[in-house]
């Protein structure tokens, strides 16, 4: 019997150094061991298949860096897993010769999300990326050539030594590309990495500014006629793409609350009220999976009133209408009437779903914090 799970996500976590900010799974090297994680990403595929939709939705390959992996593996991989109508590839800029372009585009991918990060050289260097900006550029236009008519961009600001003058110029850059779709994210080094170690005193100061810097990305981006569709992302409107919605299909199942499963070292999957996560060691994911064993994985249980809250959480991301129905009982009504009257928080009645939830500009820019106010 087939599930009906239409959302899959597959770990790569190959990458040819590890950035001093990451806090991802991601292993360094091993070009010997792709072929056997590819196996053991396609055995536990096998053993997930009756979770997934006879058709599915969308397919998002991250990582790690995806396109380091060995071409031909990388192939393998991409040939086997279900067609869908988005499938997504996580790009480095450096990895993108003409032949890989071509690899994704004849394997199935029609989307393709590259990691530029920034257009800045030394900003590069502090971030540790082996690209440069002219890197960046040339993987763009491999993709182009390679007839990609989907590409997104991610940008970080908020990177040490950045200044509002450079967080303009990456703008610029970036939409002197063109890309259907643009990430915009700030800066987060997790504590414990060498990044936090080597450059604190310097994010300190840099959050300060952080607020300025995403009121900046955004005005900057709408301004240019991107839609903003969700707290850190952007995409061209549909009417200014054919009828495309070219909204990040697979990330908008997450902040809408829809079951997926991920294979893969440190994959995450949520069907049907359980979330498990695999192990993040590779030796144990490998061995598991030659015996035909499902890895080791911490399982949870979620409650209703977990899945509320983090669909309150993530639903009002967007700027599209959360229905009330479902997680009013998460909702502190007194909070409600206070960030209405403060403009921070829009309520909508009728239509097909009830009543609904929406931030305001104001409160979207504010984010978290009015989210965090609204929840009992």
């Amino acid at each position: 019997m087939s599930g009906s799970v239409r959302h899959l996500y597959v770990h790569m976590p190959f990458c040819a150094h590890r950035c001093g900010y990451c806090d991802f799974v991601t292993v360094v090297g091993r070009q010997g061991e792709h072929g056997s994680y590819v196996d053991a990403l396609l055995a536990e595929l096998e053993l997930e298949r009756p979770l997934l939709a006879p058709e599915v939705d969308t397919v998002f390959v991250g990582g790690g860096t995806p396109t380091f992996t060995e071409p031909d593996e990388l192939r393998r991989l991409l040939l086997a897993l279900p067609a869908a109508a988005e499938v997504t590839v996580e790009a480095n800029p450096e990895t993108v010769t003409p032949e890989l372009a071509s690899l994704l585009h004849d394997a199935g991918v029609n989307r393709v999300s590259l990691g530029a990060q920034t257009f800045d050289p030394e900003l590069l260097s502090v971030l540790e990326r082996r690209a440069g900006p002219d890197d960046v550029r040339r993987a763009f236009y491999h993709l182009r050539d390679a007839s990609f008519d989907n590409i997104s961009l991610d940008l970080i600001y908020g990177i040490p030594g950045q200044s509002p003058a450079a967080l303009d110029a990456d703008i610029d850059e970036a939409l002197a590309l063109g890309p259907e779709h643009l990430s915009c994210y700030e800066l987060e080094a997790k504590p414990g990495t060498r990044f936090t170690y080597g450059h604190g005193e310097e994010l300190r100061r840099q959050a300060d500014a952080l607020e300025d810097y995403f009121e900046r990305v955004v005005g900057r981006l709408t301004q240019a006629g991107y839609r903003w569709y969700e707290t850190a992302n952007f995409c061209r409107p549909s009417e200014g793409a054919g009828g495309r919605d070219l909204r990040a299909q697979h990330n908008l199942a997450y902040w809408l609350g829809r079951d997926y499963v991920g294979v893969g070292i440190g994959a995450v999957s949520t069907v049907l009220g359980k979330r498990w996560r695999n192990t993040p060691r590779l030796p144990a994911y490998t061995a598991s999976l030659a015996r035909s064993r499902r890895p080791p994985r911490e399982l949870e249980e979620l409650s209703t009133d977990v899945l509320q809250r983090e669909r309150v959480m993530l639903g009002l991301r967007l700027d599209e209408p959360l229905p009330v129905a479902g997680v009013a009982p998460v909702l502190d009504t007194d909070a409600l009437e206070r960030l209405q009257r403060l403009e921070l928080v829009a309520r909508g009645r009728g239509g097909s779903e009830g009543e609904s939830l929406t931030l305001t500009p104001r409160g979207r820019l504010l984010g978290g914090g009015v989210t965090a106010e609204l929840l009992a």
